[in-house]
C-alpha cells in the first residue's frame, strides 16, 4: 500500500454530522458569431467592383449590432449574408482585376504593334 493511500485510510471520512452540500455552476458557453467586419472592410476598399464589398460591410455592421443587443440568431443571419457577399465580392474582384490587367497588357501590345506599323509605313514612303 502506498503512503498516500495509507494516510487517507487512516484519516477516514469527514467527522461532522452534516451532510455534504453540492454547488452547481451553470456556465453558458458564449457562442461566437463572426461578423466578418475586417473582411468586409478589405473588400470595400480593394475589391469593390460591383459594390458587393460595401453591401457586405453593411451586413457585417448589422451583425455586430445584433450581437451587441444579444440577438444571436439575427447576428448569425446577418453574418451569413455578409460572408456570402464577401465570397462573391472576392471572386468577382479577383476576376475583374485579372481581366483588367489582361486588357491592359493586350491593349498595350496592340497599340505598340499599331504604332510600329504606322512608323514602318512612314519610313517606306520617305
Amino acid at each position: 500500500m502506498l503512503k498516500e493511500e495509507h494516510e487517507v485510510a487512516v484519516l477516514g471520512g469527514p467527522h461532522s454530522s452534516m451532510l455534504p452540500t453540492s454547488t452547481v455552476i451553470n456556465i453558458q458557453s458564449e457562442t461566437s458569431v463572426p461578423d466578418h467586419v475586417v473582411w468586409s472592410l478589405f473588400n470595400t476598399l480593394f475589391m469593390n467592383w460591383c459594390c458587393l464589398g460595401f453591401i457586405a460591410f453593411a451586413y457585417s455592421v448589422k451583425s455586430r449590432d445584433r450581437k451587441m443587443v444579444g440577438d444571436l440568431t439575427g447576428a448569425q443571419a446577418y453574418a451569413s449574408t455578409a460572408k456570402c457577399l464577401n465570397i462573391w465580392a472576392l471572386i468577382v474582384g479577383i476576376i475583374m482585376t485579372i481581366g483588367f490587367i489582361l486588357l491592359l497588357v493586350f491593349g498595350s501590345v496592340i497599340v505598340y504593334h499599331a504604332v510600329s506599323q504606322i512608323l514602318q509605313n512612314q519610313r517606306v514612303h520617305l
